[in-house]
């Protein structure tokens, strides 16, 4: 029986931590001048991804 190959797209996105899943935010990309700073600075960094998606990413991973 082959491998099962990890979805190539989720494990660009997501990293495994002793917490969960570290992700990045959304919206940080283009068109950014009708965004307030704060929001803007919100968006900044990683964050750790909510109990409810994590199986989700579990079978992307393949982990």
């Amino acid at each position: 029986m082959p491998k099962a190959k990890a979805h190539s797209g989720a494990s660009k996105r997501f990293k495994k931590t002793g917490a969960g899943y570290k992700h990045k935010h959304a919206n940080r990309s283009h068109i950014l001048t009708k965004m307030s700073q704060k929001r803007k600075r919100n968006l900044r960094g990683t964050s750790t991804m909510n109990d409810s998606d994590a199986p989700l990413v579990d079978r992307l991973l393949r982990s």
